[in-house]
């Protein structure tokens, strides 16, 4: 069995607090559970040595990037995640909510599809017509930021708007 490569608490804490400070100002907060956020953390440097790319934790990687994509830090699944759990599938990322203790973390099912095909699938999606979107299109009235999912995010990470400024676009 392979060994697993050697993460310094400096360097735990370094990435701790440049994700902390790019979550807030995207909108986005991290688990305010300090340990448990950086055990998470450190599983992501780890997997980046093993893989050159933070692959969830969470989730067993292929080891190749192509294949992982969809679960490459901040993965595909956490803003549905988000909106539907109050937490993403490894509870690296929390919502609002959860933060200022109105909602507990609760279990959340896997979304990600169980094998490769069905992910080829999920991916190909994003190359299909704008009239065939698989997601709606939401754009924030205040500064015009547009993404494609099922509902808008908390917080717009650019303009800081909430939720309730986002009309549906498409």
């Amino acid at each position: 069995m392979k060994e697993e490569p050697a993460v310094s608490p400096e360097e735990v804490d370094r990435l701790f607090q440049r994700l902390h400070a790019e979550a807030e100002a995207g909108g986005y907060h991290l688990n305010p559970n300090g340990p448990f956020t950086k055990d998470l953390v450190r599983g992501l440097l780890v997997n980046e040595k093993r893989y050159g790319y933070w692959a969830c934790p969470c989730r067993l990687a292929a080891g190749q990037k192509e294949e992982d994509q969809d679960i490459i830090c901040p993965c595909d699944y956490r803003d549905p995640d988000l909106n539907d759990y109050g937490a993403c599938y490894c509870a690296l990322y929390v919502s609002g909510a959860v933060l200022k203790g109105e909602q507990k973390v609760q279990t959340i099912p896997e979304r990600r599809p169980p094998d490769e095909e069905k992910r080829k699938a999920h991916a190909g999606q994003k190359t299909q017509r704008l009239s065939s979107l698989p997601y709606p299109v939401w754009r924030c009235k205040v500064c015009g930021y547009l993404c494609a999912r099922g509902e808008p995010p908390e917080v717009c990470p650019v303009c800081k708007a909430k939720k309730d400024r986002f009309e549906r676009f498409i």
